[in-house]
């Protein structure tokens, strides 16, 4: 009784638009049909679409012209006006509750295999700043979900960068490059381990690479990237 009080009193809402919606996590019709979600064919490097089926483990030219550090990119959505909204929430909102809402629909694409959820690690400063790191959120929700343990504190960022927004993929990679490492104490746990790199937007792949070039220094065996959304090629991000 108490309970479908608090329901009535305090509906659930989209997180896209914040109307009312059916239930926690749900998203209105009007969001749900503005996302875009991101399913094979697709890129065995990056997670970009493809028109047709160019066969298994097919890349993208950018792909081939210059190979990821990680073993596969995978996203939920294309970046766009909804998720973008989304993460703006669970970012700068003090939403912590949307983390279960994109972790939803990544369970999905989580390698069956997979041996340990790590983060990108937020600078010190920003995490003192922002109270939370995102992509931390968002591994717990997926380690809730799935029963594969996640390590917020694994992967550290060294040093403070400034934001990638408006850098091309050069200039990104410059400036991630040597920004993060694996924690003294974690080093003999990630030998052979099978780990899967969590953040909430993939857009040029720089930040990926650094963090995969760490994991890898360390002893990880393969590090694949799971976002909750990507920029797809040609298409506007911040």
């Amino acid at each position: 009784m108490f309970g479908r009080g608090v329901r009535w009193a305090l509906p659930s809402r989209c997180p896209g638009c914040g109307a009312v919606a059916e239930a926690d996590h749900r998203f209105c019709g009007a969001c749900w049909g503005k996302l875009r979600f991101l399913g094979p064919p697709w890129c065995a490097g990056c997670g970009e679409p493809f028109a047709f089926d160019r066969g298994e483990n097919a890349r993208c030219g950018a792909c081939l012209d210059s190979p990821p550090r990680h073993d596969g990119a995978r996203a939920a959505v294309a970046y766009g006006e909804i998720a973008r909204r989304v993460v703006l929430r669970l970012k700068y909102g003090g939403r912590a509750a949307l983390a279960e809402t994109v972790a939803r629909p990544m369970a999905r694409l989580l390698p069956a295999d997979a041996d340990l959820l790590v983060p990108v690690p937020l600078h010190r400063w920003r995490l003192w700043s922002r109270g939370f790191n995102q992509a931390a959120l968002i591994a717990a929700a997926l380690a809730k979900a799935s029963g594969v343990a996640s390590d917020p504190t694994l992967l550290v960022r060294r040093r403070r960068t400034p934001p990638l927004r408006g850098m091309g993929p050069r200039a990104r990679a410059k400036t991630v490059a040597g920004a993060f490492e694996v924690a003294g104490r974690a080093t003999a746990a990630l030998g052979g381990k099978r780990i899967v790199l969590i953040d909430d937007v993939h857009t040029s792949g720089a930040t990926a690479d650094a963090c995969t070039r760490a994991l890898r220094k360390a002893g990880a065996a393969r590090v694949t990237v799971l976002c909750w959304a990507r920029v797809l090629a040609g298409e506007p991000h911040d």
